[in-house]
């Protein structure tokens, strides 16, 4: 990987892909402007496609500057489920606790134990909810996995097997179950056809409000 200004002067970052078939620019809120290059594309293109998107790279920008203000502003707690709690370092601690409203946590970097805390919790957030909305629709599924996905929130393959992102419990409540909903619908409709997002009306009204959410503040789901 490689750095290099364009010639606005936005500073980004070159990667390159054998799976890359154009160039693709991506704006994180936390790691800034990232370009993704085929193999055999020069650099030039990278400062050309920087150069070309610079309006909407720059929206993008101030929209992860005030994803970074809202993230720093909890300074001494994360959310869960809406709710915050507050963090106590404890010297010597490993392993996240949960008293009430305050999680004990490592006193140093408290990132990898907080967040296998939260892989556990969203095994036993998510499973009862999937568990409650597939008796309901007389669906079935055929696994759980909590993962860590940079890209999606949840997934349903082919086979039932549901996949569900472990940062969702940094969301609202109201969030995680517009997730498990849409997922139980795709047991019936792999697809987002029409006939999906009419089935998902039915099943969670008001779904456009919570995957409005998601796509304003997914950034923000972040420890």
């Amino acid at each position: 990987m490689s750095a290099a200004p364009s010639p606005a002067e936005i500073p980004y970052t070159i990667r390159r892909s054998a799976r890359a078939r154009r160039v693709r620019v991506n704006v994180h809120a936390h790691s800034g402007v990232e370009v993704v290059l085929p193999v055999r594309a020069s650099e030039r293109t990278a400062a050309a496609a920087v150069s070309e998107l610079r309006p909407w790279i720059e929206r993008r920008l101030r929209e992860a500057r005030e994803v970074r203000a809202r993230v720093a502003a909890r300074a001494g707690t994360v959310p869960y489920l809406g709710a915050p709690l507050e963090l106590i370092p404890q010297p010597g601690r490993t392993r996240v606790h949960r008293t009430g409203e305050r999680l004990l946590v490592p006193a140093e970097d408290p990132r990898p134990a907080l967040e296998r805390f939260y892989r556990r919790a969203a095994r036993a957030e998510i499973a009862p909810r999937l568990d409650q909305a597939t008796a309901l629709t007389g669906a079935s599924y055929s696994a759980l996995d909590i993962r860590a996905q940079r890209t999606r929130w949840a997934s349903c393959s082919p086979t039932g097997r549901m996949s569900f992102n472990w940062r969702l419990l940094l969301a609202p409540e109201h969030v995680l179950e517009y997730v498990v909903w849409h997922e139980v619908c795709h047991l019936e409709i792999l697809d987002h056809s029409p006939r999906f997002w009419s089935l998902l009306e039915r099943r969670w009204p008001g779904y456009r409000k919570d995957r409005d959410w998601l796509r304003r503040q997914g950034a923000t789901l972040v420890l």
